[in-house]
């Protein structure tokens, strides 16, 4: 299960506003390569959503089937909040649905649109 924990918002490339939800995972155990402790953490990660700000706050809380799984991505920078460091990550958390029920919908680019 996965649980809406919270959401922000984006700027589109086309300077847009949307908001993306912001999901976390099972609270998992895992141990220190640094120290051979362990302790717990949970994944999170975001997923674009069509709702309004309000819509978004309503929904915090909920949950959903599915995980959130590590998926390989091509090397990226980034700056670690609480230090400013950067670092170069290969991977990125994503949402996974576990259930065949999903709604799919087909997204017409703009150009198709007439």
């Amino acid at each position: 299960m996965v649980t809406i924990k919270d959401y922000k918002r984006r700027e589109s490339k086309k300077g847009g506003e949307f908001f993306v939800l912001v999901l976390q995972g099972a609270v998992v155990p895992v141990k220190s390569k640094a120290n051979g402790r362990t302790y717990f953490t949970a994944k999170t990660c975001t997923v674009s959503s069509t709702f309004d700000e309000d819509t978004c706050k309503e929904v915090i809380g909920m949950q959903f089937p599915g995980t959130i799984v590590r998926v390989p991505t091509e090397p990226y920078e980034f700056a670690i909040p609480e230090t400013g460091e950067i670092i170069t990550l290969d991977y990125r958390w994503e949402y996974q649905d576990n259930t065949e029920e999903m709604i799919s919908e087909n997204v017409l680019e703009d150009s198709e649109v007439n």
